[in-house]
């Protein structure tokens, strides 16, 4: 983890706690930059920050923050899906999805996710604190610029329409891990290695996801990541540099 040190700033002016936060992104800059703005709002105290969306889920389980802040596209465990794992675990914490990737299909998954708000990058400081205080108090915040190009109350309404499930909703959350992994390049037993299973649990599960999104390929698997937004394009460019890389072996039929 990048940084869990707790800042033990005491209680906000008043004598009112401050909002307990936690900042996911995979960009150090950006982790250390939204670090820097939020520690100078008096109610606001940020318990730790993370690099991915696995190490997040740990960070709450043992922190417990009343609001992540959750960048979408990251190594690993992508934001969507730390998001449905954190609100699991810890349903009192609220996420809010910070991300300069905005989609109608991005942001009908963070609803379903459990996300509480959802913000572009390019929010100013104000509207980040004014999303955080709103989340807090039980109540949902979406950017002002998502109301330019999306109607927020009818995505809402098709995110919670019973019945509506997508193929991404088929597979269990482990399937989805494997899934983006798979998706970033990884062999079979590196996967294993990071998930701490079996190489047969993970053929097993990569068998299991191309059944049920009717996948006949690896190729197949890659482009549906991209098109749902798991994995960024420039990650699966970096995953064909370095198969092409590899000559045979395991290590190659792992990732066919």
């Amino acid at each position: 983890m990048s940084n869990q040190r707790s800042l033990s700033r005491g209680s906000a002016a008043g004598g009112v706690r401050p909002v307990r936060v936690l900042l996911v992104d995979d960009h150090a800059v950006i982790r250390q930059g939204l670090r820097m703005l939020l520690e100078s709002a008096p109610d606001i105290e940020v318990v730790a920050d993370c690099e991915n969306g696995r190490e997040a889920l740990q960070a709450v389980e043992r922190l417990r923050p009343d609001v992540v802040l959750m960048d979408v596209v990251m190594p690993g465990l992508n934001g969507i899906e730390a998001t449905r794992q954190v609100r699991r675990a810890s349903p009192s914490t609220r996420v809010v999805i910070l991300s300069g990737f905005v989609d109608e299909e991005q942001i009908t998954g963070a609803i379903q996710a459990g996300a509480s708000g959802y913000l572009v990058k390019n929010s100013d400081v104000s509207e980040l604190i004014l999303a955080i205080q709103t989340v807090h108090r039980g109540n949902q915040y979406y950017s002002a610029a998502l109301s330019e190009g999306f109607d927020i109350a009818e995505l809402q309404l098709q995110a919670r329409r019973s019945g509506r499930r997508s193929s991404l909703d088929t597979l269990t959350p482990r399937e989805r891990e494997v899934l983006q992994l798979i998706a970033e390049g990884h062999t079979n037993q590196q996967i294993a290695d990071q998930l701490v299973v079996s190489v047969k649990t993970v053929e097993a599960h990569k068998s299991h996801i191309m059944e049920k999104l009717k996948a006949r390929s690896r190729t197949d698997l890659i482009r549906y990541a991209l098109k749902r937004g798991i994995v960024k394009l420039e990650s699966v460019s970096e995953a064909e540099r370095s198969l092409a890389n590899l000559s045979g072996g395991e290590d190659a039929r792992g990732l066919a």
